[in-house]
């Protein structure tokens, strides 16, 4: 029995060395997974592409109010600034009909300049306190100029147009008072 001892020793010293090569093995497999998972995961987090999208955006100052929106509503995508107050004093609009429109408004929030650009010509328009007192449309078959009093009664007329030019005045109830030709 004392002859086997030597033997079951040996035997005892190679089990050991092959757990702890096993369990090196283990450990290292271990790392090797941990650090591919890693490496897939940030793969993933990292975009490919420097493409952010949201339906909308919005800057804010240093107090946490809102001064400028971007954002896409019923009327096409807009950029829409505002005043110290909140209140919005400019909005930029592509049109889904096929055109775009910049407002400037007053510090009550009333629109007071309209620039439009459609598909058959732009226009600009000056407001008063919700009358339009200038307006002014040009498109392809000519230019219009029409200015109105503090009510919005157009007054004055211009047509211009290739074939002929146009002008008319009339009086507060609209009624033509002179015109040419």
């Amino acid at each position: 029995m004392r002859a086997q001892a030597p033997e079951v020793a040996a035997v005892l010293a190679r089990l050991e060395k092959v757990e702890r090569q096993n369990r090196r093995l283990r450990g290292a497999g271990i790392a090797v997974f941990v650090l591919a998972a890693a490496g897939l995961l940030m793969g993933q987090a990292m975009p490919k592409a420097r493409i952010v999208e949201a339906e909308g955006f919005q800057l804010k100052d240093g107090q946490g109010m809102v001064r400028a929106e971007l954002v896409v509503d019923k009327d096409g995508p807009g950029l829409h600034l505002r005043d110290d107050n909140g209140k919005e004093r400019a909005e930029l609009v592509a049109l889904h009909k096929a055109g775009a429109e910049l407002v400037l408004r007053d510090e009550d929030g009333q629109g007071r300049v309209w620039l439009t650009a459609l598909e058959g010509g732009a226009g600009l328009d000056l407001e008063d306190h919700g009358n339009t007192r200038v307006h002014l449309y040009t498109r392809a078959g000519g230019t219009s100029l029409v200015l109105s009093d503090e009510k919005g009664q157009g007054r004055a007329k211009l047509d211009v147009t290739k074939d002929r030019t146009w002008l008319a005045l009339f009086d507060e109830k609209g009624k033509s008072i002179w015109s040419q030709p």
